[in-house]
């Protein structure tokens, strides 16, 4: 019996060695940190198309270099941070779930979110949510114009703009071509300190006076002459415009849906993981 496993015991040596082959890596080292290695492959995604020579010399040395501090500051990190690898383990795991659980909560919202929104829609939002849109600031509507002291037809563009003609109004777009700058559309409401940020000359006009509807406000310097008038006002604190907060409204109908959406799924998931008797709570 001794015999035979004398005998034996050398093939089963020889057998074992089938399972434990060591691969020689053939792969091209360019750089090391320990016992860590960086290989010529690794440095094919530097690269980009129809890049100079000189400058994909240049990418690759800075590309190495950066790895090296990488790997340093790492392996420092390890040794002194030893007593926290546990905890940065469940923080990585927790990441790696969270990254799974995200990804498909945006693909399945990317595939089921109806993000078609009608007038209707917003119209509705508005409606049963007004209090949120309370002003912080004020908004007003107006036109204006700034017109070079020394432009020759400059009686004319005063007059088109005071002008509540609308064939004088037609007029004076024709000849922006001769204005310094100008906001003609005063359909659409611009906050308060956006107009006088553009126009800074209005900064040292009273706020209160200057926030009065149908008020004109003509100021000069040694080269301009500003012409404004506001058309209408809304104070801070006053509801916002729907026109002007539709974007608003559009962005919060959306994430509304989208949380509604979450929701349906997490619930479907999980009536259909106790019908499948899936889990248990113990």
């Amino acid at each position: 019996m001794r015999l035979v496993y004398l005998f034996l015991l050398p093939l089963i040596f020889l057998q074992s060695c089938n399972y434990f082959t060591f691969k020689k890596d053939t792969r091209e080292a360019v750089a090391r940190v320990n016992d860590t290695y960086l290989y010529k492959d690794d440095l094919m995604a530097v690269f980009a198309k129809d890049i100079a020579k000189e400058d994909s010399i240049t990418l690759v040395n800075n590309y190495i270099n950066s790895w090296i501090k990488q790997q340093l500051l790492l392996s420092k990190a390890q040794l002194n941070l030893e007593n926290k690898t546990g905890e940065f383990e469940d923080l990585v795991k927790k990441y790696r779930e969270d990254l799974f659980i995200n990804s498909y909560k945006e693909a399945v919202v990317k595939q089921y979110l109806d993000t078609e929104i009608t007038d209707d829609d917003i119209d509705q939002f508005y409606l049963n949510n007004n209090e949120l849109f309370r002003l912080n600031e004020e908004l007003i509507k107006f036109k204006y114009i700034k017109i070079g002291k020394d432009v020759l037809n400059k009686k004319e563009l005063i007059k088109l703009f005071k002008s509540t003609n609308k064939s004088d109004f037609e007029n004076l777009k024709k000849k922006v071509i001769f204005l310094q700058s100008h906001h003609l559309n005063d359909s659409i409401w611009i906050k308060y300190n956006d107009l006088i940020n553009e126009i800074p000359i209005f900064k040292t006009e009273d706020k209160n006076q200057l926030l009065k509807k149908d008020n004109f406000i003509q100021k000069e310097d040694s080269l301009s002459l500003y012409l404004a008038t506001i058309k209408q006002v809304l104070q801070s604190n006053e509801i916002a415009p729907k026109s002007y907060i539709t974007p608003t409204v559009k962005q919060m109908i959306l994430h509304q849906r989208k949380l509604l959406l979450l929701k349906n799924i997490e619930e479907t998931l999980i009536n259909d993981a106790t019908k499948k008797q899936q889990f248990e709570i113990y």
